[in-house]
């Protein structure tokens, strides 16, 4: 195992990371900025480094910095976490060249799924279904046009290189593609520093369901089961759940052994996510995420398997500690992202928390960094912590839920706490019938 692991993250992700080693005996390295001095992984970790001022580009995404605080410490480890560096192959590749190792896959992996076209041709040769769509990149109307005539209209228009929600348009018909391609390929180059584009199938009422594998780096892969993240808002998720209350356990397992002979074929080492739009019984691969996600914790509450602790395993070279027969779920699990927002507009709303209150209890468990007196910074992602509720049934977890959102309190800012606890007694959500667009429709409705 290793002699000291450097987290190079923030909030409650990098706690997160921070309590999986210290069960393991690891000592800690955390890094932060000058507005995080006083964040809770800070305080919890063996050492500390300060590696620039706020801003993300100076700090969090400073690879010289990060490597100056692993010579600094003498960390012979990095945990990347989500978001910032975790998905960036050169960071993997210096990493490497520095005899520090990348807790997570290796570059070629990350570069690989990281082109979202390249990502498509891949997996399909590995056998995994994806929606239909052009070959590669697509560079002007004429051809574009007659992929979309070929497929059908709507279709969808992606960039390449693209995540979360921007560089995406639809177009309905003909008349559409000039516009949505030219909007597309600006937005793409802007936020990417890539235009390429590609076009794909638009499924009018999927779901967006996610499996959960690991791979030992040596040909060795599990699958730990589906998330289904389907309520979203401007394609970020909102809620997840595991396991979907739309699949039956025929279709758990067979999209679940699809994906782990793929990453076993791959030769893929640690935590990923395969990710599907689900419309009328059939899967259609979107995008493969290489690190951990976000929504984790509900694929740990029914699995009962750690999966820092899996990923900090296998790259020591100790490869998995379980196998497929292993895995067994148990029970429902439900997530809520808690965002310092305002629940109506979503308007960001950092400042001080007065008080402090997370809920507790059977089947209850809250990841977050922040606590009383703890001011949130404006300049980070407003996520500031995940309530996951677990029962033996998905209506027993939400009942759960619905207490523990009551219990929970957060004054002195804005929170998502509100939204929750209306959407667990709508109808449709306590059904469980729900696709990618309700979230939106039905906010808009809220708002008409």
């Amino acid at each position: 195992m290793f002699n000291k692991v450097l987290i190079a993250n923030r909030g409650e992700i990098a706690l997160r990371i921070l309590r999986a080693c210290k069960e393991l005996g690891i000592p800690t390295v955390a890094v932060h900025s000058t507005a995080d001095e006083r964040a809770m992984h800070v305080r919890l970790a063996d050492e500390s480094v300060c590696i620039g001022p706020p801003a993300s580009k100076d700090s969090y995404l400073n690879m010289h910095e990060i490597l100056a605080a692993c010579e600094i410490t003498g960390a012979d480890a990095i945990h990347p976490g989500y978001g910032f560096l975790s998905e960036n192959a050169k960071f993997a590749d210096v990493l490497k060249e520095h005899n520090i190792t990348f807790i997570g896959p290796s570059g070629d992996h990350i570069r690989t799924m990281g082109d979202k076209i390249e990502a498509k041709r891949t997996v399909k040769a590995l056998g995994i279904p994806v929606v239909p769509g052009s070959d590669g990149e697509v560079t002007d109307d004429k051809e574009a046009m007659r992929i979309a005539a070929e497929i059908g209209y709507p279709v969808i228009i992606k960039a390449a290189s693209g995540g979360g929600g921007r560089g995406m348009k639809v177009a309905n018909s003909e008349e559409d593609i000039s516009e949505a391609l030219h909007t597309c390929r600006t937005e793409a180059g802007a936020a990417f520093g890539d235009s390429a584009v590609y076009i794909e199938k638009y499924l009018s009422t999927p779901r967006h369901i996610e499996v959960q594998v690991m791979g030992d780096g040596k040909g060795g892969a599990i699958h730990l089961g589906e998330r289904d993240c389907s309520l979203q808002r401007r394609h970020q998720k909102v809620l997840e759940e595991a396991s979907s209350p739309a699949l039956n356990d025929e279709q758990r397992d067979k999209i679940g052994e699809i994906c782990s002979k793929a990453i076993a074929g791959l030769g893929y080492s640690g935590a990923g996510t395969i990710e599907f739009l689900y419309e009328n019984g059939e899967f259609y691969f979107i995008e493969m995420n290489t690190r951990l996600q976000v929504e984790h914790p509900v694929t740990e509450m029914i699995t009962r398997i750690d999966l820092v602790n899996e990923q900090l395993h296998i790259a020591a070279g100790e490869g998995l500690s379980v196998t497929q027969k292993d895995v067994i779920f148990r029970g429902h699990a439900i997530e809520c992202r808690i965002n310092a927002e305002h629940h109506q507009t979503f308007i960001p709303s950092p400042g001080r928390i007065e008080y402090y209150h997370p809920p507790g209890g059977l089947g209850v468990r809250v990841d977050s960094g922040v606590y009383q007196g703890y001011t949130i910074p404006p300049y980070y992602d407003s996520l500031i912590g995940k309530l996951i509720v677990t029962g033996r049934t998905r209506d027993e977890c939400l009942m759960r839920l619905r207490r523990a959102l009551d219990e929970f309190v957060v004054d002195g800012i804005n929170t998502t706490i509100p939204l929750f606890q209306d959407l667990v007694t709508n109808p449709d959500v306590l059904s469980g019938d729900y696709n990618i667009h309700w979230l939106e429709k039905y906010l808009a409705g809220k708002e008409a």
